[in-house]
């Protein structure tokens, strides 16, 4: 054979051909969205003040805590159920990294600022700011400092006094001091449906103890829980079930550094989170405290869950934004047919239609986040704590659905390279679907935006606000009051509409801004 054509294949089987990555920049920095966001509704001495943290932790993003992240992912938890002598001790073993991120979560204040309220009612967008920037290098650490920010406004809003110390440890900045709370809800028996809970409540004459199952539990490396029970007594010799639940908090671990009366069964497989631990357990006579009035506790975990789903929206509206910086970046390196492919007019209105998608639900998210600054500091309007109330949910379920469809299409967009773990963008799209199945599934929300209508005038109050903000009707609103007639079909279609709400607010607020 020609020693010139030999080597010539030699040449073209080794590949003279590498891709360029995609490189993201400084996240805050790259970010026009977000940086336009906070220029306009941040008071300039506000933005001042903390915009070199938010360039800070922007670049961090993409350098040391990635790859903490990456790390944790790579070092997945274990349940360590006896030791080496026959004992049980239901130990959760994670990586070095996992607990790091707990680390900078402290030190960032993650929790802190929108307690600390040093911005008045500014703190929760600034506070959502940075978490927004966290979040996806995070390996979704984000999920317990939600329900820890939610255990910290039950406290706030119902025992002050009775767990103040728990409160200060949660809205701590010292990594040292900083303790993580769980919201453990859902059993065998229901998900969603909180009511037919098997955990019930006695008091032995000095302390309420808890029994019975959990099946999800997040934050089991955590300090502290909050949960539902339905409390138990013998009264005339007769054993008296409450007819509903209440809320109690407790200690997850012992002072033996055992859990605390409780066995923990195993770590859920799951698709996607999976450097998070989540466990299914049994309570066996746990100690608690009842939080609040008794029989009250539904009601008042919704104060939890309001706050982790509003960052159940921001953190999907994360995860939107860094899979739509990482195709549209690809798209300017990577060249197919002749040319770049966001010069190709297809591609290009693919990455346009995603962008818009992101703007919608960014602003729709991030609505619902200046609504809370105000609530938190008593400076809402009465208009305002309705359209908070209708807008959670909505939020939270619209961004969930779109966010999970957006990452897709980032997904495809990036062709083979977008379908490999290593790139980084297919292990978000596992991540993402959770989105919509966490603090209630789409469905549920639905529901709860009727319950919302029919119980308040709040839909009437978002209609009078989108109009004056449009100045106009919408063929979307149109649609809408439609549907909101059709009274012997609103739980048919409540998805419709709940959608139809965030995606009209979403378009109206990007319009606006």
């Amino acid at each position: 054979m020609n020693n010139r054509l030999l080597e010539y294949a030699r040449s073209r089987t080794e590949g003279e051909f590498y891709q360029e990555p995609p490189d993201l920049g400084n996240q805050y920095e790259k970010d026009p969205l977000l940086k336009s966001y906070l220029q306009k509704h941040l008071p300039k001495e506000v933005l001042e003040k903390v915009e070199d943290e938010l360039i800070r932790l922007g670049e961090d993003a993409v350098g040391r805590l990635l790859a903490i992240a990456d790390e944790a992912e790579n070092d997945e938890p274990e349940l360590i159920k006896f030791d080496a002598w026959g004992n049980r001790i239901d130990y959760v073993r994670t990586s070095w990294a996992w607990k790091k991120l707990k680390d900078i979560a402290a030190e960032e204040g993650l929790v802190a600022i929108g307690y600390e309220r040093e911005f008045g009612e500014y703190s929760r967008i600034y506070q959502f700011a940075k978490i927004y920037l966290y979040t996806p290098s995070s390996a979704i650490y984000t999920c317990p400092l939600a329900m820890t920010d939610g255990a910290a406004k039950i406290i706030e809003t119902y025992a002050p006094e009775a767990l103040k110390n728990y409160f200060e440890r949660f809205t701590d900045r010292n990594p040292e001091n900083f303790f993580v709370s769980g919201q453990w809800m859902t059993e065998r028996t229901g998900g969603s449906d909180v009511q037919p809970s098997e955990t019930i409540a006695i008091h032995d004459g000095e302390t309420w103890r808890l029994y019975g199952p959990k099946w999800f539990t997040s934050a089991i490396t955590g300090q502290a829980a909050m949960t539902l029970a339905r409390i138990v007594e013998e009264r005339g010799g007769e054993i008296i079930k409450d007819e509903r639940l209440s809320l109690f908090f407790l200690e997850i671990y012992g002072e033996n550094g055992l859990p605390n009366n409780m066995e923990i069964n195993k770590l859920k497989d799951k698709l996607g989170t999976r450097a998070l631990p989540t466990a299914e357990l049994f309570l066996k006579g746990t100690p608690a405290i009842l939080i609040g009035e008794r029989q009250r506790g539904v009601k008042q975990i919704a104060t939890m869950l309001n706050i982790t789903r509003m960052y159940n929206a921001v953190s999907t509206v994360a995860y939107m934004r860094r899979a739509y910086a990482i195709a549209e970046n690809y798209a300017k390196k990577r060249r197919a047919f002749g040319k770049f492919l966001i010069d190709h007019p297809l591609h290009k209105r693919i990455l346009d239609e995603a962008r818009e998608e992101l703007e919608e639900c960014f602003h729709l998210a991030f609505k619902v986040v200046e609504l809370q600054g105000k609530d938190d500091c008593n400076t809402i309007t009465e208009e305002e704590r309705l359209l908070l109330r209708l807008l959670t949910p909505v939020a939270k379920l619209y961004t969930a659905k779109r966010g999970f469809g957006m990452i897709s299409e980032m997904v495809e967009a990036m062709g083979g390279a977008g379908y490999l773990e290593d790139t980084g963008i297919a292990k978000m799209l596992r991540d993402a679907q959770v989105f919509s199945i966490w603090e209630g599934t789409t469905n549920v929300l639905s529901l709860d935006v009727l319950r919302v209508m029919r119980k308040t005038k709040a839909i009437e109050v978002w209609l009078n606000w989108i109009k004056r903000m449009t100045g106009k009707p919408e063929t979307l609103i149109k649609k809408l009051e439609d549907l909101l007639n059709q009274q012997e079909s609103l739980e048919f279609n409540a998805r419709e509409i709940s959608m139809l709400i965030g995606k009209i607010t979403g378009k109206v607020l990007v319009s606006v801004d």
